[in-house]
């Protein structure tokens, strides 16, 4: 079994205990039903929700908004990134802007920007964007600050310019780390997704779904079932994103090996 096996074998050993845990404190009353549901109920009601076709419809209306927006960053963020990793004057310009407006809350921006675009959905795809453009920025910049220098002497010295020394060694050499920064973009992009339904009250994605739920009767069950689909969900695309980085640049997994 390789590395990535036993990781997911010992994730989901972990898993496992936390949900035997969960339930016994559940069934000897350590934990008032009524307020948290068993363990067992809860993953029966996870299993039935896979079948619940406004439950797929709100998964599929997220993941669109989730994609679009990761995507709208990456588009804006590299480009960026590789304009102010490579001119450190206009970093020294910038850098104070985008330190100022790094820390605040994208979901603090969701009144603002539901009056400028006037949409439910296109203002959460804004949010998931700015959320996630600080991360992919950064990742960028950092990988261009650690290109090799000798690489970049050696191209000029044979006569290459800047642009070409920026295709054909620095932007392959910062590719893991925008790599990177995307991966942690998708998960903070998950989060903004619903919370920016949670708190605007529109949309079609599990922000809605889960807002539908706690105004009805009682259904704590579902609410936490389908807060598992959203962890089984951000697991899977950064699975994917992992595997696709590994693959696509061994040669940096090499060369960081210890």
């Amino acid at each position: 079994m390789g590395r990535a096996g036993r990781r997911w074998v010992t994730g989901a050993a972990g898993f496992a205990v936390l949900c035997a845990a969960a339930e016994a404190a559940g069934r000897a009353g350590w934990v008032d039903r009524s307020v948290l549901p068993l363990t067992s109920t809860v993953l029966v009601r996870a299993v039935r929700l896979a079948g619940d076709a406004a439950f797929l419809r709100s998964v599929l209306a997220t993941a669109q908004m989730w994609g679009a927006g990761v995507l709208a960053a990456a588009v804006l963020a590299v480009p960026a990134g590789l304009i102010l990793g490579t001119s450190p004057r206009l970093d020294a310009v910038i850098r104070p802007i985008v330190e100022f407006l790094r820390p605040i809350p994208a979901v603090a921006l969701i009144p603002l920007t539901l009056l400028v675009v006037g949409d439910d959905t296109r203002m959460t795809v804004t949010v998931i964007a700015y959320a996630c453009c600080w991360p992919i920025l950064i990742h960028t910049m950092y990988g261009l600050h650690d290109v090799d220098p000798v690489a970049t002497d050696t191209l000029r010295a044979y006569g290459f310019g800047r642009l070409a020394v920026l295709w054909r060694v620095a932007l392959p050499s910062a590719a893991p780390f925008i790599a990177t920064g995307v991966r942690v973009a998708a998960g903070i992009g998950l989060i903004v997704a619903v919370s920016a339904e949670l708190l605007a009250g529109g949309g079609s994605g599990l922000g809605t779904w889960l807002i539908a739920l706690n105004s009805g009767v009682d259904q704590t069950d579902v609410v936490l079932a389908t807060i598992i689909w959203m962890g089984v969900l951000s697991v899977v695309v950064d699975t994917v994103l992992m595997w696709g980085k590994r693959r696509l640049f061994r040669w940096h997994d090499r060369a960081v090996a210890p």
